[in-house]
């Protein structure tokens, strides 16, 4: 997992370049998006959504075999917990269709981190995460979800 700000995303033009182009899309997103699906270009497309926080996201910690997922609320907080999905124990078997496995019993170095504010983080094959965690109490957030393919 990567965890940066906004402010430094030229980094990562050399890094890939389809991460980046999806950090230039978040960067330049202004809170009134209106929710649905963007193309960035063949390989990301960014899925805007609004939900309420909540205190513990019950679905486990989810991961995806074929895309990194960007995740950045463009208005206000999430609380996102971390886990390296090779100590963790399978609760959902992979749905091929959605790309995604949900496992469960954290490992002993999960961790989380608050996204938002110009704060975002950048989820690889390897990383459970759960999303949707408030941080001091459920709100209302507008997430903006950057899924860049790696097939």
């Amino acid at each position: 997992m990567i965890v940066d700000s906004l402010k430094h995303i030229d980094i990562y033009q050399e890094f890939s370049e389809d991460i980046y182009q999806g950090l230039i899309f978040l960067k330049s997103a202004k809170p009134e998006i209106k929710h649905g699906e963007y193309f960035i270009n063949q390989r990301v497309k960014a899925i805007v959504n609004s939900y309420m926080t909540e205190a513990d996201y019950t679905k486990g910690f989810e991961a995806h075999k074929h895309v990194i997922d960007i995740q950045y609320p463009i208005t206000g907080l999430e609380r996102v917990i971390w886990s390296p999905i090779a100590d963790m124990e399978i609760q959902i078997p992979y749905d091929e269709e959605r790309d995604r496995t949900f496992y469960t019993n954290q490992s002993p170095q999960g961790t989380y981190v608050d996204i938002g504010n110009g704060i975002y983080a950048i989820m690889f094959p390897q990383d459970g995460h759960a999303p949707k965690q408030y941080i001091d109490h459920p709100r209302l957030i507008k997430k903006i979800t950057v899924k860049v393919s790696l097939v």
